[in-house]
């Protein structure tokens, strides 16, 4: 993204809201020679399966170790004092977003929600675990509503999960007057009541999969250094751990494809491919390149699934197995295309906090990152993201198979690999 393109999401809007500016996408100003960054970055992730399945001969990842954390980071009444922080803050934002300035400039609600929110989301979980399930304001609210807990159909899964955070990510890549501060309070509001309104129905298990972003800030946390052992033990672990608890849910492979598809769009639509494309500015066509976006990472996964339970010599599905292995994935494209919006738009919530109902016609300082930071992060979480992804992957295959059945089975999934890799970075610095 140019910095014009930021500086004027920066600016105070009229009535009609024009788009928040959002993630990174192609950059033009990178110091780095694109072909030789995506050539290499698909020859490591290469090099490190060869690696690995040298190295690795049997499974090494175990959910069950880790040191044991300090009684007080599991304390009952921090939880209690974070839940009602949380629900007084999410209160606040929504008081804002319908009586504070109509223009998105001036109007905390849109930056708290797509900046603060659904991008600090990622560093939150990654970092300290399933921080979002802890605080999650609408779990604090279900407590004050009867409720019948009936049990979950065991063929929901995690599917309405997928459908919220593919209805979330079309707002915030696809749909006009995304910014608008009115737009978003409906939109918490509305998705805080259907939320609710399941939870009276199914009890507190429905958070667990059916809120989007509860949903995705848990699966995130699979790779954070903080989890919790099979006793409930919090412990500190190797981040990759979580990701070969046998979990073989519905739905599970397409939150990962959606997280991974909607974030390689993101990136297209700021490359100048994308661009050239009659209508790309549109609703319909950006709705299908969504989706084909979302469809592609899907096929890809499914199909090397597919030809890896065939290669591994296995009648099983395989897909739900490995669908947490996508996971390091979903968090490097996070990273690539969200760091410095996150650093530098992450300012304006901050900035209009000091006068939240008013105008102060706050704006962003762009000096804080350098485009040599920008591109060696970028760059290096793509790689190393499928190249955890690709470890956690051989780990999981060693549970289920022999050694050599294990290698041979993973030879699909490394292809896919380095193809989205390539992909990736092809998007990230295609100008």
């Amino acid at each position: 993204m140019t910095e014009e393109a930021l500086s004027a999401a920066a600016r105070p809007f009229g009535t009609t809201a024009e788009v928040l500016a959002h993630g990174l996408g192609g950059r033009t100003d990178l110091p780095l020679n694109g072909p030789a960054a995506i050539v290499g970055g698909g020859i490591a992730v290469a090099v490190s399966f060869v690696a690995v399945t040298q190295l690795w001969s049997k499974p090494w990842l175990d959910p069950e170790a880790g040191r044991r954390l300090p009684p007080f980071t599991d304390s009952t009444r921090l939880r209690a004092v974070l839940r009602v922080l949380v629900l007084v803050l999410a209160l606040f934002v929504v008081a804002v977003a319908f009586l504070g300035p109509a223009g998105t400039g001036a109007n905390l609600a849109p930056w708290v929600l797509y900046v603060t929110f659904w991008v600090g989301l990622v560093p939150a979980s990654a970092l300290l675990g399933p921080v979002w399930r802890v605080v999650n304001p609408l779990r604090t609210l279900h407590r004050l509503l009867p409720s019948r807990e009936r049990p979950l159909p065991p063929w929901l899964g995690y599917w309405p999960a997928a459908g919220w955070l593919l209805a979330f990510v079309w707002l915030e890549l696809v749909a006009p007057a995304r910014a608008d501060p009115r737009l978003v309070g409906a939109v918490i509001v509305g998705y805080a009541a259907v939320n609710l309104a399941a939870s009276a129905v199914y009890g507190p298990a429905w958070f667990a999969r059916g809120d989007g972003f509860e949903v995705y800030s848990t699966l995130i946390a699979r790779l954070s250094p903080i989890g919790r052992r099979g006793d409930g033990a919090l412990v500190l672990r190797n981040p990759l751990a979580g990701l070969v608890r046998a979990d073989t849910e519905p739905g599970l492979a397409g939150v990962a494809c959606v997280l991974v598809g909607s974030t390689a769009f993101d990136g297209l639509t700021r490359t100048t491919y994308w661009q050239a494309v009659p209508g790309s500015g549109g609703t319909l066509v950006a709705t299908a390149g969504l989706a084909g976006s979302i469809a592609f990472v899907s096929a890809l996964y499914a199909g090397a699934m597919r030809t890896s339970a065939r290669v591994s010599g296995t009648g099983a599905a395989l897909t739900g197995l490995f669908a947490p292995t996508l996971l390091p994935i979903a968090l490097g494209y996070a990273v690539a295309h969200y760091f410095s919006f996150f650093l530098l738009e992450g300012q304006m919530p901050f900035r209009l906090a000091a006068d939240p109902f008013g105008a102060t016609g706050a704006r962003v300082d762009y000096r804080l990152l350098a485009p040599e930071v920008v591109a060696t992060v970028q760059i290096n979480a793509i790689v190393l993201g499928h190249i955890a992804s690709t470890a956690a992957a051989h780990d999981q295959a060693l549970r289920l198979f022999p050694p050599r059945r294990a290698r041979r089975g993973q030879v699909p999934v490394v292809i896919a690999m380095v193809l989205l890799t390539c992909t990736g970075l092809l998007l990230l610095l295609s100008g």
